[in-house]
């Protein structure tokens, strides 16, 4: 078992969380990875060990999630995670920051940025926010919040076979068609659908998506500075969070970068990917995106 660390907020919540990335303490500005609906913060371990190996970089689980608790009468919404998020950050005492927010992690990300000019508690930042990567992520409720559809339970006894075939049609969303049938991914799948029992709670799980349904950042995006470099990263294969997004994000900010595509070092080989973006590519090639977007400055021109 992985060894992890856990604040404990003053409304009794347990945020566990680890620090990959020790050896480059203060060498570059650490990265705060936000997981989307339904992950824990060991998921993105293909891509963060590797950002790793670069600066430190900031993996947690959500409250209620892996191994954090939550109160039995938890509140629950985008802004609760938002302020996690923010207990987390002051607790290490960095000064500055890069956000990368995936699926409902980048609802959360985009709270946090917006809590200085929240309309009724408004909170300031006490770090600058360098960077901030949003992946396949929206800037308001989906009718179906992140695809967490869960199938219905088949009549008759719930056998293993029948549990295990049920969360499999769960993880369809997230993945196009062409990977989830491809015979080289079904070992994959299968490791997948193991993870899905450990440590995801369907009472969260709920809680996860009314909340996700709930935000409302009618106006916010004109608050962000452009001192803030932006990426927008999304798959053309998405079934959960449309492509259309994309170009919402740009018009709302107007300075943000979609991912470079190409051959060079940085880019994407093409935008064929789905929702679950840390399964398409090779890691290392998720690595050089990231890595090249946290090396840009504010004063280069954004590339649209």
């Amino acid at each position: 078992m992985r060894a992890y660390s856990i604040l404990q907020l003053p409304d009794g919540t347990k945020l566990a969380y680890e620090v990959l990335g020790s050896d480059y303490k203060g060498a570059s500005v650490p990265l705060v990875y936000v997981g989307g609906m339904t992950t824990c913060r060991g998921d993105s371990e293909k891509v963060s060990s590797l950002v790793a190996k670069h600066r430190q970089v900031l993996i947690y689980d959500h409250r209620g999630m892996g191994d954090s608790r939550a109160r039995e009468d938890d509140p629950f919404t985008i802004e609760t995670l938002a302020r996690d998020l923010l207990s987390l950050i002051q607790h290490l005492q960095w000064s500055e920051v890069a956000l990368c927010g995936h699926s409902m992690g980048g609802t959360v990300v985009q709270s946090l940025l917006f809590l200085p000019f929240h309309r009724t508690n408004p909170t300031p930042l006490p770090f600058r926010v360098t960077h901030v990567a949003l992946v396949c992520t929206s800037f308001r409720p989906n009718p179906e919040p992140y695809g967490l559809k869960l199938p219905k339970r088949p009549k008759g006894p719930l056998t293993p076979e029948i549990i295990r075939e049920t969360v499999r049609l769960s993880l369809l969303p997230a993945l196009d068609p062409e990977w989830f049938a491809s015979e080289g991914n079904q070992k994959r799948i299968e490791e997948l659908i193991d993870r899905a029992f450990i440590g995801r709670p369907v009472k969260t799980l709920l809680q996860q998506k009314r909340a996700a349904s709930q935000y409302d950042f009618t106006g916010f995006h004109s608050h962000l500075s452009p001192d803030t470099q932006f990426m927008i990263i999304h798959g053309e294969l998405d079934q959960v969070a449309p492509f259309t997004n994309l170009q919402g994000f740009l018009t709302r900010i107007p300075w943000a970068r979609v991912v470079p595509v190409g051959d060079g070092p940085g880019s994407l080989p093409n935008l064929r990917f789905g929702h679950d973006w840390i399964e398409y590519f090779d890691p290392q090639v998720w690595c050089g995106v990231f890595e090249a977007f946290l090396q840009t400055r504010r004063k280069e021109k954004a590339v649209l």
